[in-house]
């Protein structure tokens, strides 16, 4: 009896990360990244000139280092997690799954090319971003990208994308078991440290162009915006995970790190938090980084290294920086369960 045709596939996306820690990949990398209009939204022409002429000619060497520092013998950390993630979920769901990056290498061009000479009776990817929580520069360029080049392409299979999960209790319970390890020695405060992205990002999204950063309270008051709000799908995340962990208010905070330019970036800034918390009594603190599902440079090296110095040398006696989900089997049951969610008809293979 011949088996049945693969019908279905999935596609994870995740950030990306450069060839090499060479400056010749990281230049290329940073290129890709800050050109994207979504990232440095302002007119193309102007954003080349700034990305560049300035930005990646001064960064690219110190960026460099600091992807040296965290770099493994399989490569890229953000790059291999999500290859071994990619693996488990194929495996925990018993469909074809693959991988790609938004910037860098694998690309969904590459991907999808791939998937459809492998499967030429495939008529849906499930796309699954590996982004939690709604933001244009992460979320939302992941996902135009792949439908663009779907788009260009003229595949014969549709896409159904996966919406971000920041408050579905299958990714709330696997975010909140990683952390709990963590907490079981006397600590003084829980961090959670969440990319940063510029205050006119969250009101670009705001489809009410009135909620936003605009309203007292707007994370909680209710509005249709929220399903396109990063600031308060973080802080939603942060709420439901420290409920489930019984934790009191006061142990626990929220910040953004990354800023970039001299714009209004959303706030409090986690390294300027750092320096000041051990002055105002915490000084054992433990931080997570759930923005991020797999750890990469903003996790290794911005708040591993970085992060624990200015604590330390303020006045700080412990720092805990809590791993990524990565490849944790609650992490990989958690996106079989939130797929099968979003498609309950959906026959595995």
């Amino acid at each position: 009896m011949q088996d049945a045709p693969i019908t279905k596939a999935v596609l994870l996306i995740n950030l990306g990360s450069p060839d090499s820690f060479e400056n010749k990949d990281v230049k290329k990398y940073l290129t890709e990244f800050l050109t994207d209009g979504r990232v440095i939204d302002i007119p193309q022409p102007w954003r080349n000139l700034l990305v560049k002429g300035i930005i990646v000619p001064f960064r690219t060497g110190n960026s460099a280092a600091k992807y040296k520092t965290i770099w493994t013998k399989d490569g890229s950390p953000l790059v291999h997690t999500t290859a071994q993630l990619t693996g488990l979920v194929s495996e925990s769901m018993d469909i074809p799954t693959a991988f790609c990056m938004r910037y860098g290498n694998p690309t969904a061009k590459e991907t999808m090319d791939e998937l459809y000479a492998t499967y030429p009776q495939l008529d849906e990817i499930i796309v699954f971003p590996l982004y939690p929580h709604y933001a244009m520069s992460s979320y939302e360029t992941a996902v135009e990208d792949v439908k663009a080049i779907h788009q260009k392409n003229k595949y014969p299979f549709s896409l159904h994308i996966v919406k971000p999960f920041y408050n579905n209790p299958s990714y709330i319970d696997a975010l909140t078991e990683s952390i709990r390890p963590s907490l079981t020695e006397e600590f003084d405060l829980l961090l959670y440290s969440y990319h940063g992205i510029p205050e006119r990002h969250v009101k670009k999204t705001d489809p009410t162009h009135n909620h936003c950063l605009m309203q007292k309270d707007c994370c909680d008051t209710a509005s249709v915006a929220h399903a396109f709000c990063y600031r308060h799908q973080v802080v939603e995340t942060s709420k439901l995970v420290s409920a489930k962990l019984g934790l009191p208010a006061n142990k626990s905070r929220v910040s953004f790190q990354s800023r970039l330019g001299r714009d209004k970036w959303l706030q409090p800034f986690t390294a300027q938090l750092l320096k000041e918390l051990p002055a105002q009594g915490i000084k054992k603190l433990v931080v997570a980084c759930p923005a991020f599902v797999s750890d990469c440079l903003e996790t290794l090296e911005e708040i591993e290294m970085e992060g624990r110095e200015i604590f330390m040398e303020a006045g700080g006696t412990s720092f805990t920086l809590i791993p990524c989900m990565n490849v944790q089997e609650k992490w990989v049951e958690a996106i079989g369960q939130i797929i099968k969610a979003e498609m309950p008809s959906l026959e595995m293979v």
